[in-house]
């Protein structure tokens, strides 16, 4: 089934990856209880590592075995969330029409519910008595009041980030002064890569406090102005229509809006133009399309025979002929 689909779709091999780590894990669990039966030696094994570890109260011993059936049942949850996150991305939230954004926040809940259970069925097994987690949740209180408000700040904002809808999975956004896609998002902090591969985490909190620029909250189209200088011979007119016709070709410029241009000012050595485009900033960089379009101006400037200037200053030099010079004593 994996070898049939195609190594982009991130939803299958997701899918795949959860499932074979599941799989693999009660693998390995059943052939080591096994052998161990048949070799007559699982009782033993139970009994060698079944000593006291620590103490909780006046009765409730935890021995290692106990530690490590708790351990064993912990991660079956987190391999399981792991396998319930993949398949309702992969199969139930398409089939449902669900939002990235939207699914991400319940992957995050199922997987922090699946997570929970995990740990208070763990922590019944080794024997702890869970009226003791009220103590450990007060004592968390005062650790929180005392020295952990910027991180239970993150972790609030984290809630109201996921849940908020205002940034989401996938979504583009202005991060460390560039462009990134989001593409996790924790309770603690968000994960944002740029186009060039690099991985922010940004605290939410300051994605909460700060304004950010989401492209994709309500339209990624956004609006590009090239400045373009020619030569005080060139004819406004023929610069203007050179710059529409090969712009309305260009593959990269969007067709959402029809390409404008704009007679900006008489500069000291040119006439100063701007050449507008829209382009897609989730699939278009926005320095590609302007180097590729300056190529294109440069070549298509030089088959017409315009100029491009440069600043420069033309100095005259004028001598007075009548000027007398009387030589010193």
């Amino acid at each position: 089934w994996q070898a049939g689909k195609d190594v982009s779709d991130e939803a299958a091999q997701f899918l795949f990856q959860s499932f074979r780590q599941l799989l693999l894990y009660a693998t390995v669990l059943s052939t080591i209880t096994i052998i161990l039966n048949l070799l007559g030696l699982l009782d033993l094994v139970e009994r060698v590592i079944s000593f006291p570890v620590v103490k909780l109260g006046a009765t409730t011993q935890v021995t290692l075995w106990m530690i490590i059936k708790a351990v064993i049942i912990f991660l079956a949850f987190i391999y399981a969330a792991r396998l319930l996150q993949a398949y309702l991305d992969y199969k139930i939230y398409p089939s449902l029409g669900i939002d990235p954004g939207l699914g991400h926040a319940l992957d995050t809940t199922f997987k922090s519910v699946f997570i929970a259970v995990g740990v208070l069925i763990s922590l019944k097994v080794v024997g702890l008595d869970l009226r003791l987690l009220l103590v450990f949740a007060g004592a968390a209180g005062i650790g929180v009041g005392l020295g952990l408000q910027h991180t239970a700040a993150n972790v609030i904002s984290g809630f109201v980030i996921i849940f908020g809808g205002k940034v989401r999975k996938n979504d583009w956004i202005e991060v460390e002064k560039g462009l990134g896609m989001v593409t996790d998002i924790y309770l603690r902090a968000t994960k944002v890569r740029t186009r060039d591969n690099i991985e922010y985490l940004v605290p939410n909190a300051n994605l909460i406090s700060n304004t950010i620029v989401n492209y994709s909250l309500s339209s990624p189209m956004i609006r590009l102005d090239l400045p373009v200088g020619v030569s005080y011979r060139s004819d406004p007119q023929q610069v203007k229509e050179i710059l529409l016709e090969f712009a309305e070709k260009e593959p990269m410029v969007s067709k959402f809006q029809k390409p404008m241009v704009r007679f900006i000012e008489y500069g000291d050595s040119s006439i100063n133009f701007e050449l507008l485009i829209w382009i897609d900033v989730r699939v278009t960089p926005r320095r590609n399309v302007r180097s590729v379009l300056y190529f294109k101006i440069f070549e298509e400037f030089k088959k017409a025979g315009i100029q491009i200037p440069f600043p420069q200053r033309d100095i005259h030099v004028q001598r007075d002929l009548n000027l007398q010079v009387t030589p010193e004593p």
